[in-house]
């Protein structure tokens, strides 16, 4: 198993930077679409690789591993007041000096998490073209300079400053789904080869348009599909979640339709439900569409998504 770099905190840096590193030093960055798969060095990082390496693998696409050296806010203080302009002078020297070090400090250590990561993959995926990029900048500004050449972007739910936090999602996560309109899969720790996969569908615009990315998505061809709707037990509703399923059946999808209770399966809520349905039938993953309100809807109505994500361990493919 491969180890990778330890978090350091002088993730400091001024100006900001690509840099690619794919498998030898002249093979230029990727023509076709890539797999973009987000690290940070936290505990998550290696669960990260190893989706990133199975969806490269069944799309037979290259992979490009992403750090973000996240740029602080200044450190500097005001040091005008009593102190003479020699002892001010010589304090920013000395402030100029540690941004310099701990920009560096940074760099090595983004190098050398990347470089630990490309190397995990290519245990289990030799022939895997894997590309390194660190970039300086906020995690959405780094993305979005990727995403016209990215098939899908895998996130780890949660960031390094709570890798310790079963129920935190990272504080990024909802910007970057809103912002971007490719596939994003979050994950946790802990990779297991998916085989089966759910859908949580309301019969809303939203969930429509993410079945029919579902039936675009040639992964999901070979895993066994679930579409599930929770408490919406009228005629509407009922004729749109069959009408999804036959949608996917006569996409060559092997799909079953479940309406399900929420006073069944969960605590009377529809992320209990949708969470209890997977852990009894042992599902590997959740799709949804994700964030289909509003931002300032989410203040007076909550998020399902984010529930979902704060909910569940297991990986969650969002779908805008």
């Amino acid at each position: 198993m491969t180890r990778f770099a330890t978090d350091s905190a002088l993730d400091l840096a001024v100006d900001t930077a690509i840099t690619p590193e794919p498998n030898t030093s002249s093979t230029p960055a990727p023509h076709k679409p890539a797999i973009l798969a987000c690290i940070d060095g936290s505990s998550v990082t290696e669960s990260v690789c190893d989706y990133a390496a199975w969806y490269a693998r069944e799309l037979k696409l290259p992979i490009s591993l992403l750090h973000v050296i996240d740029v602080p806010k200044s450190y500097r203080h005001d040091l005008s007041g009593s102190i003479g302009m020699d002892s001010r002078n010589t304090l920013l020297q000395q402030l100029t000096l540690l941004d310099e070090q701990s920009a560096r400090v940074a760099n090595q250590h983004g190098e050398a998490l990347l470089q630990d990561a490309k190397a995990h993959i290519l245990i289990n995926l030799p022939q895997a073209n894997v590309y390194r990029y660190l970039r300086r900048s906020k995690l959405l500004a780094a993305i979005q300079h990727f995403i016209d050449d990215s098939k899908m972007i895998i996130l780890g739910r949660r960031g390094r400053d709570h890798q310790g936090d079963h129920m935190t999602i990272g504080s990024q996560i909802e910007s970057v789904v809103r912002a971007v309109d490719c596939p994003i899969l979050i994950c946790s720790d802990g990779f297991i080869t998916p085989d089966s996969y759910m859908i949580a569908f309301d019969g809303s615009e939203t969930a429509k348009k993410a079945v029919q990315k579902v039936c675009d998505n040639k992964i999901a061809k070979n895993l066994t599909g679930h579409i599930v709707m929770v408490d919406n037990k009228n005629s509407v509703h009922e004729s749109a979640l069959y009408k999804a399923q036959k949608q996917l059946s006569d996409a060559g999808f092997e799909v079953t339709a479940h309406l399900i209770s929420s006073e069944k399966y969960g605590e009377g809520d529809v992320v209990s439900a949708l969470t209890a349905f997977r852990n009894q039938h042992n599902i590997s993953m959740f799709v949804i569409g994700a964030y289909g309100h509003a931002k300032w809807r989410r203040f007076f109505v909550g998020s399902t998504t984010t529930k979902l994500l704060t909910k569940t361990t297991a990986p969650v493919m969002l779908l805008r």
